[in-house]
């Protein structure tokens, strides 16, 4: 298979018209399946609609096939927590036009919503912003979580208009940095942490829908 056509597919039905970002919809209810071919060299290729036989069910009735279950529903304390920053993902996802469901999964996988926490390789706060995306972003102060969240969503909806709107691909380059996605023919790159990151972030947004 052609590089170029790896981890490809997040061209959805949904259009986000307050973002200009047509096909982000993901998930439009509170269920999506997500498809996975394993190439000879064990690297997984993501769609939603697979065009190729050799992409199998990833997720089914909401759960992952081939990775382990996920933590469960969100204990109240945890809730808690996410509603105490419900405001500024509202703020942001208005800014932006990103759904406010995808900025709650992003953030729970990146910090789990833990406001102070930094990287070994020194990513900061809700979203995890590095020095120069946070400059490049306008963020002053990354553990401040309104303004974190804004240059986090801000990076997104500038990866997903680099990818064409391909969610999985903006994902992989928010995880791996965009370099590695185009070096990797805009595929999700060969990285453990990556390829265990875009199925766990969009396993957390299909559950932000059903809430």
């Amino acid at each position: 298979m052609d590089n170029c056509a790896r981890a490809r597919g997040f061209a959805l039905a949904t259009v986000l018209a307050a973002a200009g970002l047509g096909g982000l919809g993901y998930p439009a209810s509170a269920r999506a399946d997500l498809f996975v071919y394993v190439d000879a060299d064990g690297a997984q290729h993501f769609t939603n609609i697979p065009g190729d036989p050799r992409y199998q069910p990833f997720v089914t009735e909401g759960e992952p096939r081939t990775t382990p279950a996920l933590a469960p529903a969100a204990a109240p304390a945890r809730d808690a927590v996410r509603e105490r920053y419900a405001l500024p993902v509202a703020s942001a996802a208005a800014d932006t036009g990103l759904p406010e469901g995808l900025l709650h999964a992003v953030i729970r996988a990146e910090s789990n919503y833990d406001a102070n926490a930094v990287s070994h390789k020194g990513a900061v706060g809700l979203m995890q912003l590095m020095p120069e995306t946070a400059r490049r972003f306008g963020v002053r102060d990354a553990r401040d979580p309104a303004a974190n969240v804004l240059g986090g969503a801000r990076y997104l909806k500038a990866l997903l208009a680099m990818f064409d709107a391909d969610l999985a691909l903006a994902l992989a380059a928010y995880n791996a940095g965009p370099a590695a996605v185009l070096r990797s023919g805009r595929a999700v790159p060969p990285f453990a942490e990556t390829q265990k990151y875009v199925p766990r972030v969009l396993e957390f947004y299909r559950r932000e829908a059903g809430r």
